[in-house]
């Protein structure tokens, strides 16, 4: 009798943990393994929670906000805001408006992702026309400077 009691205990406590799982349509997930442990996760998760213990948070769940940012370190001067950059993404050639911005003092310095300066040059006219065709399709930054001053920095895709 004692042993159809445990048995009996058993079964209910293992369908009380069954009833508590969930069931979630994701839109993939996997297993990922390092020296460290192991972790199965999933993408499409709706529901997360988070524990902390000592200095360790783990989230679990996956739609948790992110931002992308470019870490440049370089703000927009307010003066930037009438800066034009036409056609991007773009194949040959790119055109620099600078409205009507003095030019004296202003240039512009065009950079890889990688942060390697490759032009750096005084701007002449207003509607600057920077030469696209030799570089290798990428992402580059322009950035428009007067006295050595950020005004703008632009991301340009090249095809």
């Amino acid at each position: 009798m004692k042993q159809k009691k445990l048995q009996l205990s058993v079964l209910l406590l293992g369908l009380g943990l069954a009833a508590q799982a969930q069931q979630v349509v994701t839109a993939t997930g996997g297993d990922a393994s390092g020296s460290g442990g192991t972790v199965a996760y999933s993408v499409g998760q709706v529901v997360y929670a988070t524990n902390t213990a000592n200095s360790i948070s783990v989230a679990q769940g996956v739609q948790q906000p992110y931002e992308i940012s470019i870490v440049t370190g370089i703000e927009d001067h307010p003066l930037g805001l009438g800066l034009l950059v036409y056609p991007n993404p773009t194949a040959d050639y790119l055109i620099l408006d600078v409205g009507d911005l003095e030019l004296l003092n202003l240039e512009f310095q065009l950079f890889d992702i990688d942060g390697k300066l490759i032009v750096d040059q005084k701007i002449a006219n207003t509607n600057e026309t920077i030469p696209m065709e030799n570089l290798p399709g990428a992402v580059y930054f322009l950035k428009v400077l007067k006295s050595n001053t950020a005004l703008k920095t632009f991301k340009i895709i090249k095809v």
